[in-house]
């Protein structure tokens, strides 16, 4: 990432503000050199963002029987006895008591509870494995945070390649080290502001990442092949991530964001553990206020032809036709679903109504765009402790406070 410009400085943010989304790509993936493949950009420069057929690779990983190449991912692994206790004071989750081959995910805060890093977790025993998109600036924090603890912090990144399957099932003690995504269902000690897990459009989703030696890498995906499967590039995962509202931090994420806005409390954070870095913000924002930005996802209005981009602005829509209103968010992810249509999650003002029509800018004019609610305009989470006295009235926190 470049640093900030001159305006970003003089409006108060620095350096150390900027969230470090992703890393540029190290590798590229061998699978692209396969016939009809059309190469990924930004986060998943490096691997394919389709092989040809990009509706056939996503009803086919939506059935189950797809593979998709995911070795844009970078893998940090933490080794030595102290290892998950120390992950456990210095991150989001709680890890002090994770058991081999189950799978969990963490978040590193900024002193002010904004996410640094993300990454997911599995343990197999013998060491800690991080999957990330932020390998080598995760790697060096880490590495500043060790002090005289018995830990050893490598990033694997060469060595090691993720393949992305559409299985709910943790990793058996003869297979690869992997790791089942855990959302959309609320962890111990999390809690949500969307809703339940059986109704969540998530709990369907089934995803997990598997580990393979990265010389292995279009070894294993003939294997699958072998078997059935079809390889699908990240147009496929990518719309069904948009579906399912999961969180990403290389998109989601920017220098501000905090983990209730995006509903990441459900997967990635342990309200009741002991203290670490950015946890008076998440305990205050769930406790007294409200987060000041919430996750939606648009429905846009394909008929023009029109997509927007990451980062395109959201905007009301006004009673001129076409005529951008108040900017109140931006986009942050946008995929074409075989079923739905172009889909975005965006970022919004968590005061924009959640029935207000919208518009989102484009190269060439705007599209409408009607919200699905990821996080609740209130912004409450279901189980936040109720107030020991009068609220200050449109703030939900006490006015001694």
């Amino acid at each position: 990432m470049t640093g900030p410009s001159a305006a970003e400085t003089a409006g108060g943010r620095t350096p150390a503000d900027e969230a470090p989304a992703y890393e540029p790509v190290r590798h590229t993936s061998p699978l692209l050199a396969r016939r009809g493949a059309v190469a990924g950009a930004g986060p998943d420069a490096g691997v394919a963002w389709h092989y040809g057929d990009p509706t056939a690779e996503q009803r086919a990983l939506a059935r189950g029987g797809a593979v998709v190449d995911q070795s844009q991912l970078g893998v940090v692994r933490v080794a030595g006895p102290d290892r998950l206790t120390w992950l456990h004071s210095i991150t989001t989750a709680q890890l002090a008591d994770l058991p081999p081959r189950t799978s969990t995910e963490l978040l590193v805060l900024s002193p002010h509870g904004h996410v640094e890093h993300a990454a997911a977790v599995i343990d197999d025993g013998g060491a800690t494995w991080l999957v990330t998109q932020t390998p080598q600036g995760l790697a060096a924090w880490l590495d500043r945070m060790k002090f005289m603890l018995r830990v050893e912090i490598a990033d694997v990144t060469d060595e090691w390649a993720a393949l992305g399957e559409p299985v709910s099932a943790e990793g058996g003690p003869d297979e690869p080290v992997t790791w089942r995504d855990p959302w959309p269902h609320v962890v111990p000690g999390g809690t949500r502001y969307g809703p339940p897990d059986e109704e969540h459009p998530g709990s369907d989703r089934a995803w997990r990442l598997v580990l393979v030696p990265r010389e292995r890498l279009t070894d294993e995906v003939a294997a699958r092949e072998a078997a059935g499967w079809s390889l699908a590039g990240t147009w496929a995962s990518e719309a069904l991530r948009v579906e399912a509202w999961r969180p990403r931090a290389a998109t989601e994420v920017d220098h501000r964001t905090i983990p209730h806005e995006l509903d990441w409390l459900r997967t990635a954070v342990h309200l009741h553990k002991g203290c670490y870095r950015g946890q008076e913000t998440v305990a205050r924002v769930h406790n007294l206020g409200r987060p000041p930005r919430r996750l939606v996802m648009l429905h846009l209005d394909g008929s023009g032809h029109l997509i927007p981009e990451p980062g395109a602005g959201v905007h009301e829509a006004t009673d001129v036709a076409g005529e951008l209103g108040r900017e109140v968010g931006r986009v942050t992810s946008v995929a074409r679903h075989h079923e739905l249509g172009p889909v975005a999650l965006a970022v919004v003002k968590r005061s924009l109504a959640v029935d207000a029509p919208l518009l989102v800018a484009c190269d060439g004019g705007a599209v409408s765009a009607a919200q699905e609610v990821v996080v609740p305009g209130e912004g409450v989470s279901t189980d936040r402790p109720a107030p020991r006295g009068p609220l200050a009235r449109g703030l939900g926190v006490h006015p001694a406070l």
